[in-house]
């Protein structure tokens, strides 16, 4: 991941197996490579493959999971200067950091639960890049930070803007069960800091950014949130959302895309759809 040097590129999926095992593994041949534990927490294959499994982790018998089973979601707030102009906010001078809970972790290929209108009115998707850190760090300067870095997934910051601006704080707007997909693999090797983004509901072309206009580099946040709190491996960064954030609804289907990594694809559904 660091600048300068050409590491492997490497995809990694999590996998739910027939009979409803569940297991890390790296793609590559067509195959699915099965893991001992999650490559990032030092697992390593275990000479078990799944033949007929694509780069995207897809394939006949096997159902693609969140990538990721962190201790800690850390979410950067405004970290695009447009993002954080439409919506009328000051541009932050540090970090702004949040969090989302593990438990709105929500799979590729899942479906977004809107709340009822009693709860939130209008629910917003937010596309960006996750970063999955990949040894335990804490304290770190910047160049020690980014060393840390293991991969990049894509991620949707799912957010009931109503309730966010209503309650200052930001727990409730962005923690709800399912506002959180991420997926649909995990990427090293990749340079977090030259990736075009995209995200689209429907055919409809809604977000387009690249990472080179993060106001403050991934390494830099990583150092950052690293002096108040240990980061540790599998945990997820979320490094921000570029401008063109949105209203989702009831039967929308969201695509978050990053070339080298590929698409997040999710549905939306509202209370009475799910509950029918």
């Amino acid at each position: 991941m660091t600048r300068g040097t050409s590491p492997e590129v490497r995809r990694y999926a999590r996998l739910e197996l027939a009979g409803g095992r569940r297991a890390y593994a790296r793609l590559e041949g067509g195959a699915a490579h099965l893991y001992g534990d999650a490559p990032w927490s030092g697992g390593a294959a275990i000479g078990e493959v799944i033949p007929g499994v694509d780069a995207d982790g897809v394939g006949a018998g096997v159902r693609r999971l969140a990538p990721i089973t962190p201790s800690k979601i850390l979410c950067v707030g405004r970290n695009y200067k447009a993002h954080a102009n439409e919506l009328g906010n000051e541009v932050p001078v540090e970090p702004l950091l949040f969090f989302k809970p593990p438990s709105s972790l929500l799979d590729p290929d899942g479906i977004i639960e809107l709340p009822p209108t009693s709860i939130a009115t209008r629910v917003d998707h937010e596309a960006e890049v996750g970063v999955v850190i990949g040894q335990r760090v804490r304290r770190a300067t910047p160049a020690e930070a980014e060393a840390a870095i293991f991969g990049c997934t894509l991620v949707g910051d799912i957010t009931a803007r109503d309730l966010q601006k209503r309650d200052g704080q930001w727990t409730r707007a962005k923690g709800m069960d399912t506002f959180c997909p991420v997926g649909p693999v995990v990427v090293s090797g990749l340079d977090v800091s030259a990736l075009t983004i995209e995200c689209r509901v429907g055919d409809d072309l809604r977000q387009r950014g690249s990472t080179r206009d993060l106001i403050f580099p991934v390494a830099a946040v990583i150092a950052y949130a690293s002096q108040v709190m240990t980061l540790e491996p599998g945990d997820l960064l979320v490094t921000g959302t570029p401008p063109g954030v949105g209203p989702l609804r009831d039967g929308d289907v969201l695509a978050i895309t990053v070339a080298e990594i590929g698409t997040l694809r999710v549905s939306v559904a509202g209370p009475r759809a799910l509950s029918s």
